[in-house]
């Protein structure tokens, strides 16, 4: 049989290489993780001469999260009545931008046609009541009969009618205004 078994090459031959071979073999994994380290923790440092003791950039670290880009309405306080256009950009638009569910698209007087024909009363009624696969309301029940009525009006003038908005009745509106002052 051969000796061929027994024969060992290695890529390491004398004792110089394999000091370099081991301190290699330590030294390299350090500076990669000292090197990671930096990267990962090289963000703005903050200290002593920059503007972070400055009143405003403490003001803004100690103020409460939820001030910000909030706007919070009174629950006691009088409701205001929101535009059609408003109305139809938060809720309307979902369906009515796209035709979905066979809904009119806004602006296409030919699918607003057959609707307007039914007079103003009959649609601003389907769009409370809601009809086929339109909820009441457009789905947000927290809606006033005047704004959807207004987000119809809008709606059907931009499809080819000419629908009036209509007025808030004269009650609600003295009553908003007593609220008010």
């Amino acid at each position: 049989m051969s000796d061929a078994h027994d024969e060992h090459e290695s890529a390491i031959k004398t004792p110089k290489q394999l000091i370099v071979a081991v301190l290699a073999g330590f030294l390299v994994p350090i500076i990669a993780i000292v090197l990671l380290v930096q990267f990962v923790s090289n963000d703005k440092k903050v200290g002593a001469g920059s503007s972070a003791q400055t009143q405003e950039a403490i003001a803004a670290r100690i103020s409460p999260v939820a001030d910000q880009g909030f706007t919070f309405k009174d629950a006691n306080g009088p409701k205001v009545l929101q535009s059609g256009e408003s109305v139809y950009k938060t809720i309307c638009a979902a369906c009515h931008d796209s035709g979905a569910a066979g809904s009119p698209k806004f602006g296409d007087a030919s699918a607003w046609g057959p609707r307007i024909a039914q007079g103003y009363d009959k649609v601003v009624a389907n769009a409370i009541g809601g009809l086929r696969a339109m909820p009441a309301k457009g789905g947000n029940p927290d809606l006033d009969d005047v704004e959807v009525a207004r987000a119809v009006v809008h709606m059907a003038n931009a499809g080819g009618a000419k629908f009036k908005e209509p007025e808030v009745k004269a009650a609600a509106a003295a009553s908003a205004e007593a609220s008010a002052k």
